[in-house]
């Protein structure tokens, strides 16, 4: 039997998940509380192996509970129930420790399997919950992007082809001979690339350059 710690302030949806545990072959209740402070004493005399909490108490945060559970017992797993599904709240929570993220709508059923899916390693989260994880993963990586778009040197067009000529081994005498430039120029152009990709030597630039996208590799 695995136990489970509940800390809900509203009576009526306590009692509601104290019926689901109950209910359930593989879970038994230790306590159930309505505050931080009788939460903590229930931490002091048991080791759940789930703690079930909600995030807006009384006398707290829900969110400095669960990174105390964490701290204290790091095997146990932690369930948000809770009616806040907004993303500080959300990201709050699972940056603190907790392993799941349920909404309050969810009928008996399904809070019982979210409850053992989380035991058996897994991270029951709610649909709505996961679309606001979603949004933040893609704000992120777009973020991203447009840093990694901004530190690409922007190089001219002509260094670009003296680039491409550089990576293919050509000298800088062939080069010129290409392109109709002097050697002089060819070597002027380098530099400026060298400069702007905060290189120093061909290996390097042709590196970055591919890494980067602004030649395509080939090959020898």
């Amino acid at each position: 039997m695995y136990g489970v710690l509940l800390v809900e302030d509203l009576k009526p949806t306590r009692d509601r998940f104290v019926r689901v545990i109950d209910a359930h072959p593989e879970l038994t209740l230790l306590a159930a509380v309505g505050d931080c402070a009788s939460a903590r004493e229930q931490l002091q005399l048991h080791r759940p192996a789930v703690l079930l909490t909600d995030l807006g108490l009384p006398d707290g945060d829900g969110i400095a509970l669960i990174r105390e559970t964490r701290a204290a017992h790091p095997d146990t797993e932690i369930m948000v129930i809770t009616v806040f599904g907004d993303e500080r709240h959300v990201l709050g929570a699972i940056e603190a420790g907790a392993t799941g993220y349920l909404v309050k709508d969810g009928t008996a059923a399904y809070i019982g399997r979210s409850i053992m899916q989380l035991l058996a390693g897994g991270a029951p989260i709610s649909a709505s919950i996961a679309r606001h994880l979603l949004r933040r993963f893609h704000k992120s990586e777009a973020v991203e992007r447009a840093a990694e778009e901004a530190d690409t040197p922007q190089l001219t067009e002509r260094e670009t082809e003296v680039l491409r000529l550089v990576a293919k081994g050509f000298s800088y005498a062939e080069i010129a001979g290409l392109l109709t430039l002097s050697p002089h120029t060819v070597t002027t152009h380098v530099k400026q690339i060298y400069r702007k990709m905060a290189v120093h030597s061909r290996g390097e630039a042709v590196f970055e350059a591919v890494r980067l996208g602004l030649i395509r590799w080939d090959g020898p």
